[in-house]
């Protein structure tokens, strides 16, 4: 980590951002709450590579910044948000090691077949390469909240995982499988797709399979489909 910039959100009262400063050679903490920003500011007098930023982690321009990782005890509510604001700037982040529910975690992490695989799982996955790394069990924590927390690594991939003839299309084509996930493909696809059973079957896709058991490969081959 020497040498690296990094971006912790939602530093609150600096434990981890102090470790952050003595082992990163930048560190940028993003802070909203108003009292805790303060507090930040005097760590960041006796830490030259500690720049403390007070405002929004969902505003803020990380397209402005060179290379930088990410390290942060995400808040929950605002857990997918920031992700996808974070993929946006997948020209500069590097990585992401982030603290966070173990439901949304394991989201992530799914692959077909499982009942937590979905769009949030695609959208990752297509941009980086997950690792749930372990669990923290909520007595871990003071106040014990509701829920267990997990550690996850995402690294940004240098290219998408496949290739597709329109983004903008593909996730569309995947939120519309999604949205309905208890249909079969061809009636899940029917609101975009007029002749879905033909175009299915052009792909190579049983048409009475579901959306959660298809892959990102197979996504984009039917994407390709719908392009011709």
């Amino acid at each position: 980590m020497s040498g690296d910039t990094v971006v912790e959100i939602g530093p609150g009262p600096g434990r981890l951002t102090m470790l952050l400063a003595d082992a990163a050679g930048k560190v940028i903490a993003i802070e909203l709450d108003d009292e805790l920003y303060g507090k930040l500011l005097l760590f960041s007098r006796i830490r030259s590579n500690l720049e403390v930023v007070h405002g929004d982690a969902l505003a803020y321009p990380y397209e402005t910044l060179g290379a930088f990782k990410v390290v942060a005890n995400i808040p929950y509510y605002i857990t997918t948000p920031i992700i996808f604001r974070l993929i946006e700037a997948k020209g500069h982040l590097r990585s992401m090691t982030l603290t966070i529910q173990k439901e949304v975690a394991e989201r992530i992490v799914a692959g077909p077949g499982s009942k937590t695989y979905g769009v949030l799982s695609i959208a990752v996955q297509y941009h980086s390469i997950p690792r749930l790394e372990f669990i923290i069990p909520r007595e871990a924590f003071r106040p014990v909240p509701e829920v267990d927390s997990a550690v996850i690594r995402i690294d940004m991939r240098e290219s998408p995982r496949v290739r597709v003839p329109d983004e903008k299309a593909f996730f569309k084509l995947i939120r519309t499988a999604f949205a309905q996930r208890r249909k079969t493909l061809a009636n899940a696809l029917k609101p975009l797709l007029t002749d879905s059973r033909e175009r299915l079957l052009q792909a190579g896709i049983d048409p009475q399979r579901r959306a959660e058991t298809v892959s990102i490969e197979e996504f984009a081959r039917l994407a390709e489909v719908l392009r011709q």
